[in-house]
């Protein structure tokens, strides 16, 4: 029996929030070698004493919680494990260079499966020039879980952390937001029609731009590319693993700032729209931008100065503006009231 099901004063995990418990974690280790520059609490660690710093990340995916292998073809699965992990390295304005891939499988799995889910491990690796150099393979009692860790660089002067946001800084996003969560709820809805009928056949062409945002997540390092080329480095920066909300409620805490975002900036591709109106009446596309996650576009600031540099720059979007300590973060919506933003937790998205 479990004892700690019933250890008085028990602090449920998902009460404490993904950061939080990090944070928790991690308090009161001590950094012992002048080499370390940061540890948790950004996309990456920095690392390194010259003008060049190593940034290092990880990131764990866990079958039946991140992925479900009755929709997930294990090449995509493959593909998006390492495209989240060096989406980590494009948010703190570095470049990644190697990936380190460690699996724990059940027997049920085979040798051609683990062929076809490093088939997409290669793929990714190939198409953002990124080295394989280890790894390791081990046994699981159910399922598969796959960490992967990833290594890049940049230079000091261009980092990018989660706390250089500052006092009338623009608000960018990349992309569009709330599709990666428009297609997991496609997938779930065929899921459960194929659950009550198996011969049931599903139509998914019509919504291949929210199937393929979640599958097969982009890092989005042509963004970190076109702004170095423009001569910009961002004051704060992180990617949208968890939804806008959280992410602007990160750059907040650790900038120590508020901010207004406006609702009718915010960038909704067409097909998560429709996906919102098939799914509930009541299911609002903002929702799904704001709270769905799993999109990995670049969430970012920069200085009112540096607007001119970027503001015809393709793929970018304007979506607020940076408030001064102690105020709130906020959403104007078109009809000029404010809604408070809320980290919503954990979304398979």
């Amino acid at each position: 029996m479990d004892n700690l099901q019933y250890q008085e004063g028990r602090t449920e995990l998902n009460a404490i929030g993904q950061y939080a418990l990090i944070e928790r974690l991690t308090d009161g280790f001590e950094t012992k070698n002048q080499s370390t520059i940061t540890t948790a609490g950004d996309d990456c660690a920095v690392i390194g004493t010259g003008d060049i710093k190593t940034l290092t990340t990880i990131q764990t995916m866990a079958e039946g919680i991140d992925f479900d292998m009755m929709y997930t073809p294990l090449k995509h699965l493959g593909y998006k494990a390492v495209a989240i992990a060096i989406s980590n390295i494009a948010a703190m304005n570095g470049t990644p260079r190697q990936v380190e891939v460690s699996l724990a499988v059940s027997n049920r799995y085979s040798l051609e499966a683990l062929e076809e889910l490093y088939a997409g491990i290669r793929l990714c690796c190939e198409r953002y020039d990124v080295d394989l150099v280890g790894g390791s393979i081990g046994s699981s009692l159910s399922g598969m879980v796959i960490t992967v860790s990833a290594i890049g660089e940049v230079e000091k002067s261009h980092i990018t952390y989660r706390n250089g946001a500052k006092l009338h800084d623009l608000i960018c996003v990349s992309g569009d937001l709330g599709s990666a969560y428009s297609g997991l709820l496609i997938l779930e809805r065929e899921k459960v029609t194929y659950q009550a009928n198996p011969d049931f056949q599903p139509d998914l062409d019509s919504y291949d731009y929210v199937l393929e945002r979640f599958l097969k997540p982009e890092p989005r390092l042509d963004i970190v590319k076109e702004l170095q080329r423009r001569g910009v480095v961002p004051t704060s920066m992180i990617d949208v693993g968890d939804g806008l909300a959280s992410e602007l409620l990160q750059i907040c805490r650790h900038s120590k700032c508020g901010c207004e975002v406006y609702e009718e900036r915010i960038p909704i591709d067409y097909q998560t729209s429709r996906v919102c109106s098939e799914m509930s009446k009541n299911m609002l596309p903002i929702s799904n931008a704001l709270n769905g996650g799993g999109d990995y576009e670049l969430l970012f600031t920069i200085d009112q100065k540096d607007y001119e540099k970027i503001k015809d720059m393709e793929g970018i979007n304007f979506i607020g503006h940076i408030t001064e300590e102690g105020s709130p973060a906020v959403m104007v919506t078109p009809q000029n009231s404010t809604i408070t933003l809320v980290a919503q937790g954990f979304r398979n998205g």
